[in-house]
């Protein structure tokens, strides 16, 4: 099977195609990054004034403690919030990617098995043996991508899930650390 000037043009269009597409997602992705940075830049800038005057207010060493105290929990909270949304900026567009490779890999694997169906039907006689290895390994390809990319989903899946509990942990040994520090 030869392939036609159509279909070659028409498969470089649709790369080029992926290739925009991908590249508006990876901009968008840093588009949302440089936007929480500058969120979180802003909002540290004022809490960093706000607790430079309340520093300066301060009438005695036990005052000083205390406030000292009161900021590590709303500190922790919010890098643990900051940690999420970076992690959730960065999982969106890897999984944006992922689609995309997902199905540029299912449209390839789609031509070849058609092809080789097509190589197939065209065979000379007594080469039903060959195809049937070629078919055989193509399966056993697609198999194995199959599985591999299950594989990685549960991975990602853990991988997001242990990262819940840290951040939950991290929150909670702040908010612990703070009380005790409020006792004293």
């Amino acid at each position: 099977m030869s392939l036609t000037t159509e279909q070659i043009l028409a498969a470089h269009k649709a790369n080029v195609e992926t290739l925009f597409g991908l590249t508006t997602k990876a901009f968008e992705g840093i588009e949302k990054l440089v936007e929480l940075n500058v969120t979180a830049s802003r909002a540290a800038l004022q809490e960093a004034a706000s607790h430079t005057q309340a520093v300066l207010n301060v009438k005695d060493a036990q005052e000083l403690l205390a406030l000292q105290a009161s900021l590590f929990q709303p500190l922790a909270e919010k890098t643990a919030a900051y940690s999420r949304h970076l992690y959730d900026i960065a999982s969106g567009t890897g999984a944006e990617f992922g689609k995309a490779v997902e199905s540029k890999t299912s449209e390839v694997q789609k031509s070849f098995v058609g092809l080789v169906d097509n190589a197939s039907k065209n065979a000379p006689a007594g080469s039903e043996t060959a195809v049937a290895v070629i078919k055989s390994a193509v399966a056993a390809a697609n198999n194995a991508f199959e599985s591999v990319q299950k594989a990685v989903k549960q991975a990602s899946d853990v991988a997001e899930a242990n990262f819940n509990a840290v951040a939950a942990t991290a929150v909670n040994a702040a908010k612990t650390g703070t009380t005790a520090a409020k006792k004293r």
